[in-house]
């Protein structure tokens, strides 16, 4: 079968649009396909071959769809409108058309109106409002105007002018990806958890001014992440959500396929894309992998008194689960207003072409889902164990079968599916048992050394490696701190919360599993409990980087970020939650420490192989060869063999008590120590520092209050 290339310049940017077609495609298309339309694929795409648009949008339950479209400077007016007549526009539950570029013209946005419920339609709890501009859910881009009034989309009746709008994006942003490799980490593997504007947006990060808090804020900082030696950045959600919501984190999301449009330095559709995709790329170049924290559970749309900028107008019934209380008639399994019912094919369709459209077209290599277990409700909410469907089809989709699906195993409503429960089989998952064992040791609890060991291990009793389950230690996502809490520093510095800048949300509340040594927050810190401070958190990096799993930490923590004590920062858009740089100049020690031991894990595989451990780890209490297990132990040491001729053997000593231990060292046979890291002593010599080996002729080590002792086989 014959191609041939037809090229032609977009009418509003001038580039030169080219496209593949097979010979003789133009006499064997349909007519029909010409007037009315195709159902497939969604959205708004343009038909180089016939100089015409299709659009299609998945309405079940309408009963007339009209589309807007509208000229740049003028978007009170549309300037063509086609109502879609569901006898020749519909097929099954999607409604569509083609618009030759003749009837667009210069247009280039477009939405719908939408009004319903048809005759049979499913459900009684429908939300039309014919007069309504509406999103389309698969928009490419996202235009406000400078109008832009989210209020009036909260009120029934029209929102013209002041709603946000999709673009044609009608040369579809090429972008030229050079000789990109796409990467995947084994054994050194570590994630740092970024949010994309609070990265470079202070100006102590000293990027560009023009491009703080953007993708190309981002690029500029890579050497950054390279010297620190993080393999992949998890990035805070991207997709184009709610400017007027007030939530800086970004988990109110308006659009799945949009990147948000102020991560850019141009508002022009193209450049969002471009910067985007030039961001992916570069970190490719430095070995980096991107990965999405995606919001599929619910949207910036709410309860009742929320917006209708888009799904809620569509199609109600068919986008969110009802509640079945007339009260408060979303069900609420986010704890954001409103649940997305992923057991709808509608819904679930979104997201495969969401995710498909990410891997695809904008090269990322994976995706963390917050509350991922929100896919396990059905329909009516309850919960479904028996395979809900949403995970198979990404399971079983071709497009999406190399990459790293990482799960939130828990929901807003007490679903908690961590491990071998949650349905993803294969999927990793955020470890929140990790978290809370090792903030409770380092703090100084007693009693939790058996559970400290299962952390260290890898959580097999959660990720077991039977014949049936067949888990990998990967699979477990460890971690300290995340957006979602104190940051590692503040964990020491805080007992309290203080979030009194969020106008509500705990102010001065206890913060369950921190300790602050004595001095509460970050003003005036006596040296001795900065001293501990700094302790503390070489403690936290070492024993997450000594574990079996994927270790990932929250952007800042290598260098002692704060918050100020604010545990839930999601609307403050400030210097709360920018990264201060000036504390990597402040804290350089700290930031080495991190540094040191991302870059000790890799060159230990064994820390991070694939297997659990098994027979290769032997462990052993303080003093005596036994562990200590008692309700006041705090003591645990363990030797870990290395699986290659380069990775050497390791010997642990872990002291979480106030006094001094001397560990004796049991392992056997006989064998030179050579110390490695020893988190109480000051920089440099705490880790990789060859001048500083002590004696070990006596079989014995001197372990300092609350610190951790390596050892390695010389």
């Amino acid at each position: 079968m014959s191609h041939t290339n037809i090229q032609s310049l977009c009418r509003h940017c001038g580039m030169t649009v080219v496209s593949e077609l097979t010979a003789g495609e133009r006499v064997q298309r349909p007519r029909w396909e010409t007037n009315e339309g195709t159902p497939l694929p969604l959205g708004a795409t343009w038909l180089e071959s016939q100089q015409a648009y299709n659009f299609a949008i998945d309405a079940p339950n309408a009963s007339h769809v009209t589309l807007l479209m509208y000229m740049e400077d003028e978007i009170r007016v549309p300037w063509h409108s086609v109502p879609l007549d569901p006898a020749g526009n519909k097929s099954g539950s999607v409604w569509h058309c083609r618009v030759p570029i003749e009837e667009a013209g210069d247009a280039i946005y477009y939405v719908y109106r939408v009004d319903g419920p048809a005759e049979q339609a499913g459900g009684n709890w429908h939300a039309f409002d014919p007069e309504k501009i509406l999103l389309d859910p698969y928009a490419r881009s996202v235009y406000f105007p400078d109008s832009f009034d989210r209020d009036a989309s909260r009120t029934p009746g029209s929102n013209a002018c002041v709603a946000p709008l999709g673009r044609l994006d009608i040369c579809r942003c090429p972008f030229d990806w050079g000789d990109e490799q796409r990467i995947y980490h084994g054994s050194d593997l570590v994630i740092y958890e970024m949010h994309v504007r609070g990265f470079t947006q202070d100006a102590s990060s000293g990027v560009d001014k023009a491009t703080r808090g953007t993708f190309a804020g981002v690029v500029e900082k890579i050497p950054y992440l390279k010297e620190l030696g993080i393999t992949v950045v998890e990035l805070m959600p991207v997709f184009q959500f709610d400017p007027a919501d007030g939530n800086y984190w970004g988990y109110m999301p308006l659009s799945f396929f949009a990147p948000h449009h102020r991560y850019s330095t141009d508002p022009s559709s193209c450049n969002q894309r471009s910067q985007f995709r030039k961001m992916v790329r570069e970190l490719h170049t430095a070995g980096i992998e991107v990965i999405l924290d995606v919001v599929f559970n619910h949207t910036c749309e709410g309860d009742t008194r929320g917006p209708t900028y888009s799904y809620r107008g569509i199609d109600n019934a068919a986008y969110y689960i009802a509640s079945g209380d007339p009260g408060s008639p979303y069900a609420n399994f986010s704890g954001t207003g409103n649940t997305l019912n992923t057991a709808n094919p509608t819904v679930r369709r979104l997201i495969l072409d969401s995710l498909r459209f990410w891997v695809k077209e904008m090269h990322v290599d994976g995706f963390r889902f917050d509350l991922a277990s929100v896919f396990s409700r059905a329909s009516d909410g309850s919960v479904d164990l028996h395979g809900p469907p949403l995970f198979d089809q990404i399971d079983s989709d071709p497009e999406l079968a190399n990459i790293r699906l990482i799960a939130e195993p828990w929901d807003a409503s007490g679903l908690y599916q961590l491990g071998a429960s949650f349905p993803g089989r294969t999927w990793m998952q955020w470890n929140g048992r990790f978290r809370d064992c090792l903030q409770r040791f380092v703090r100084g609890d007693r009693g939790l050394v058996s559970d400290l060991m299962t952390r260290v291990y890898g959580s097999s009793h959660l990720f077991p490696d039977d014949t049936f389950h067949a888990n990998r230690p990967f699979q477990s996502v460890n971690f300290i701190a995340s957006h979602d809490g104190f940051t590692m520093y503040d964990l020491v510095s805080f007992d309290h919360k203080h979030n009194e800048a969020n106008g509500h949300d705990n102010s001065d509340g206890p913060n369950e599993f921190s300790g602050n040594g004595g001095y509460e927050g970050d003003l005036n810190t006596p040296h001795d409990v900065m001293n501990l401070r700094k302790r503390q958190m070489k403690n936290f990096c070492c024993l997450l980087m000594l574990s079996a799993g994927t270790p990932m930490f929250r952007m800042g923590d290598e260098f002692m970020q704060t918050q100020y004590g604010n545990n839930n920062p999601y609307n403050q858009d400030n210097e709360t939650t920018w990264l201060d740089w000036r504390r990597l100049e402040k804290f350089p020690d700290v930031f080495r420490f991190f540094k040191q031991m991302i870059a000790f894990r890799k060159a230990h595989p064994s820390l991070g192989r694939s297997t659990f451990w098994r027979d290769d780890i032997s462990w052993f209490g303080a003093e005596k060869a036994e562990v200590d297990m008692s309700p006041d132990s705090q003591a645990l040491a363990y030797c870990l063999k290395g699986i290659e001729t380069s990775d050497r053997d390791l010997y642990v000593m872990i002291n979480g008590s106030d006094d001094a231990r001397s560990f004796t060292i049991h392992a056997e046979p006989a064998r030179d120590w050579s110390r490695v890291i020893d988190t109480s002593l000051p920089s440099p010599l705490d880790i990789a520092c060859p001048d500083s080996d002590p004696d070990f002729e006596k079989g014995a080590y001197r372990v300092n209050p609350r610190s951790v002792v390596v050892l390695e086989q010389t």
